[in-house]
């Protein structure tokens, strides 16, 4: 079992950056692949980005590539996402997820969720 909480959302203006965090207990979090997703108002949840066990490999959404990094740190058992030159279609609820396998591929669910954080872009 692996119980995730994000921080780090909040409001700001298109262009600008948010850092969101997502601290893991449970299992041994090295052990778990981490991906974040996002859902928008009135639209199903989407992939954002995705990163290895060990951290050394990352792969992105097309929509997201170049402006958001995904990081993690084993030792801290967390896992980070730096937004910058944020979009107005940027806004969602953004969530931290993990599995033991893979976080993402067709059909794919991970099996474990955080409750969200709320990112609000204005332009």
């Amino acid at each position: 079992q692996v119980h995730l909480v994000e921080s780090g959302g909040g409001l700001v203006q298109a262009g600008g950056s948010l850092r969101l965090s997502c601290a893991a207990s449970g299992r041994t979090f090295s052990s778990y692949a981490m991906g974040w997703f996002r859902q928008a108002p009135g639209k199903e949840r989407e992939f954002v980005a995705a990163i290895s066990r060990s951290g050394g490999g990352a792969s992105y959404a097309d929509s997201v590539k170049g402006r958001f990094t995904v990081s993690r740190d084993n030792a801290r058992n967390t896992v980070n996402l730096q937004m910058n030159s944020l979009k107005p279609e940027d806004t969602a609820v953004y969530y931290c997820a993990a599995d033991p396998v893979r976080v993402y591929g067709t059909g794919r669910v991970p099996a474990y969720w955080g409750q969200g954080t709320q990112v609000t872009v204005s332009s």
